[in-house]
């Protein structure tokens, strides 16, 4: 039996375009042609020159892929869980991802003792 996907991230959702949609037609490739030497406007204020960097935030587009798995969780942890948020499910993640982050720290500074 083969297992289906759920394809429920982005990147499973991709599909490929046909060929017939992606061809290009003469009056595309001339319009191409004369874009070619085309010198660019930088003087243009859409996209301002980013001086001040202290806001940015890194991964802020990044959403990691999820994977479907079956977790056997004491009954009062989910309640707890639930009770606390609506999206308990996502919240139970970032529990263990903050714990992930944590140990790996300590771990990091195991290794650089050893050394």
């Amino acid at each position: 039996m083969v297992k289906k996907s759920s394809a429920s991230s982005r990147q499973e959702r991709l599909h490929r375009a046909k060929p017939s949609v992606t061809t290009l037609t003469e009056k595309m490739i001339k319009e191409l042609k004369s874009l070619k030497n085309r010198e660019i406007d930088l003087s243009d204020q859409d996209a301002p020159e980013i001086t001040n960097w202290e806001e940015a935030v890194v991964g802020k587009f990044y959403r990691p892929i999820k994977k479907q798995i079956t977790v056997r969780i004491d009954a009062d942890v989910l309640e707890w869980f639930r009770d606390v948020a609506e999206k308990y499910q996502t919240l139970i993640n970032t529990a263990c991802r903050e714990y992930m982050t944590h140990h790996q720290k300590q771990l990091k500074k195991i290794k650089h003792k050893h050394l």
